[in-house]
C-alpha cells in the first residue's frame, strides 16, 4: 500500500499547480476581457493626439498673424497641446484600468505633499518666471543677450529655461528664474548700438587736427550709421600720450557689425592720422638716475658684480692647494 504522507504530498502539489493553473486562466481570462477597453483606450489617446495637433494649428493660424508676443505663441502651442494630451491619457486610463481615478493618481503620486512642493519650487519658480518673460517679452528669439558670464544669440525660449548660442559655437541653457530676475543685457533691442575705441597721439600734435582726421576716417567707413552724429572727444592726459575717445553708431547692433565695424574704423582711423603726419606713441618709461640713493643702488650693484669676479678665483687655488 502506498504511503499515506506521499499521497498527501502529492495531493497537495496538485491542488497547489491546480491553482496556480486557474489564477493564471483567470488573468488571461481577464486581460482578454479587457482587450477592447486596451484598443478603445488606445483610440481615445489617438484622437486626443489628432486634437492636440489640430489646436497647434489653429492657434498658429490664429496668433501667428499678430507682431506681438510671438514667443507666447510657441509655449502656448506647447501647454495647450500637452494638457489636451494629457486629458486624453487620462480618458484612456479610466477606460482601460477599472477603478481608476485621477484623485488616486494624485495620491499615489504625492502631489499635494509639503516635500513635493519643495522639490518642484525651483521648477515652478522658471515656471512662472518663463510666462512672464514671454509676457512681457524684454527679448524674441534671435536678439543676442548678455546675461551673467553668457552672451550669445537666443535660440529657443522654452517655458523652463532659454537656450542661447554663444559667439564661439556653444550652447548654453540658463533658467529662466536668473533672467526674469537677474541683469539682462539686449544687444540687439534698439536697431542703432553705439561703439567706442580709444587712442592716444603725441603731446607735440595738434588736438584739433587730429580731430579732424579722426572724423574724416568715420565719415569714410562706410559701416558708421549717417542717422547719428559721431564724436571725437579728448578724455585726459595719458602717460606718453594724449587720450581720445572715438564713438559712432552702426544701424545693426549684431556682433558681427560690431567687431567688423570697430575692425573698419581703427584702419581708417591710423590711416588718417599717418596721413595728417599725427604720430601714435608707444608707451614710455623715462628713468632718473640724479637722484643720489639711484646712485648709491648702483655703486652697490658695480661692487657686488666685481664679488662675483673675484670669487671663483678664491675657489680655484683652495682646491689646488
Amino acid at each position: 500500500m502506498p504511503d499515506p504522507s506521499v499521497t498527501e504530498k502529492v495531493s497537495e502539489k496538485i491542488t497547489e499547480y491546480q491553482t496556480i493553473a486557474s489564477t493564471a486562466n483567470g488573468m488571461i481570462d481577464d486581460f482578454m476581457a479587457r482587450v477592447p477597453y486596451f484598443i478603445v483606450a488606445i483610440a481615445v489617446m489617438l484622437v486626443f493626439w489628432l486634437l492636440a495637433i489640430i489646436f497647434k494649428k489653429v492657434v498658429s493660424k490664429l496668433l501667428s498673424k499678430s507682431h506681438t508676443h510671438r514667443n507666447l505663441v510657441r509655449v502656448f502651442q506647447r501647454i495647450g497641446g500637452s494638457l489636451i494630451f494629457f486629458i486624453g491619457f487620462m480618458v484612456a486610463m479610466v477606460i482601460a484600468i477599472p477603478g481608476f481615478t485621477p484623485s488616486k493618481l494624485v495620491g499615489a503620486l504625492g502631489i499635494g505633499s509639503v516635500a513635493i512642493g519643495f522639490a518642484f519650487k525651483d521648477i515652478f519658480q522658471n515656471l512662472l518666471s518663463g510666462i512672464l518673460l514671454l509676457l512681457s517679452e524684454p527679448f524674441r528669439i534671435g536678439d543676442q543677450i548678455i546675461s551673467g558670464d553668457y552672451e550669445g544669440t537666443v535660440e529657443d525660449i522654452k517655458v523652463r529655461a532659454t537656450a542661447i548660442r554663444t559667439y564661439d559655437g556653444r550652447k548654453v541653457v540658463i533658467p529662466n528664474a536668473q533672467l526674469y530676475t537677474g541683469a539682462l543685457t539686449v544687444n540687439t533691442a534698439y536697431s542703432r548700438r553705439r561703439l567706442e575705441v580709444s587712442v592716444g597721439i603725441g603731446y607735440d600734435d595738434d588736438i584739433r587736427k587730429a580731430c579732424e582726421a579722426i572724423l574724416a576716417a568715420l565719415d569714410d567707413s562706410p559701416s558708421v550709421s549717417r542717422r547719428a552724429e559721431p564724436s571725437v572727444i579728448a578724455t585726459g592726459f595719458g602717460d606718453s600720450s594724449i587720450d581720445l575717445k572715438v564713438r559712432w553708431y552702426i544701424d545693426d547692433g549684431a556682433q558681427t557689425y560690431k567687431v567688423a565695424s570697430i575692425h573698419e574704423v581703427i584702419v581708417a582711423v591710423k590711416d588718417h592720422l599717418d596721413a595728417a603726419g599725427i604720430s601714435i606713441p608707444f608707451p614710455i618709461r623715462t628713468l632718473d638716475f640724479s637722484d643720489g640713493s639711484a646712485e648709491a643702488v648702483a655703486e652697490k650693484m658695480v661692487e657686488w658684480q666685481k664679488e662675483r669676479k673675484v670669487q671663483p678665483k678664491a675657489d680655484v687655488d683652495s682646491s689646488k692647494r
